[in-house]
């Protein structure tokens, strides 16, 4: 499917109910939260890393330290803007853009990688679905799971099921085909 059809289908979902943006936010937090449990459950026994395409404030990033103890987190900014406490550890933190610095770790064989990193703008989110999906294919190990705010459609990338109470186009969960 081409991109633009994939996000507007998704967005046009998501727009059915009128709410404010506060309330739009709270949602996707909410859906964002029951996704990483439910993925983390599945991925605690997989081999391989952890990524965080986007570390924003570090939300993300604290939550998944939190349900995956002792597991390597990569994580992957333009800049550095996360809360002091939710900062990966030197090595672990990637800055640039994450088109380019990610693509440096194709091949690493993640368990997991999650991308928040959509705008809520058309145009740019759209630049975004130009790169991101092919990325997050490319550095899956088989049977990993990709999470996304944006559709990732991509040949080697399943749609699997969302949890109960995600609504459809709110969030997505990939499995590797392989």
């Amino acid at each position: 499917m081409h991109p633009k059809r994939g996000y507007r289908r998704a967005r046009a979902i998501v727009r059915q109910s009128r709410m404010s943006r506060l309330e739009s936010f709270i949602r996707r937090m909410t859906a964002q939260r029951v996704v990483l449990d439910a993925v983390s459950a599945e991925v605690s026994g997989m081999e391989g890393p952890i990524l965080e395409l986007g570390l924003g404030n570090g939300r993300t990033f604290d939550h998944l330290r939190e349900r995956l103890p002792g597991r390597r987190i990569i994580a992957f900014d333009r800049a550095l803007g996360a809360h002091p406490s939710s900062v990966p550890p030197e090595g672990d933190l990637v800055i640039g853009e994450i088109r380019e610095t990610a693509a440096r770790y194709a091949g690493i064989g993640a368990a997991l990688v999650h991308a928040d990193i959509g705008t809520g703008i058309e145009e740019l989110d759209l630049k975004t679905l130009q790169w991101l999906p092919g990325l997050s294919a490319s550095l899956l190990r088989p049977r990993g799971i990709a999470v996304s705010g944006l559709p990732l459609d991509h040949p080697d990338l399943a749609p699997l099921p969302l949890p109960e109470g995600v609504p459809a186009g709110r969030y997505f969960i990939y499995g590797k085909i392989g």
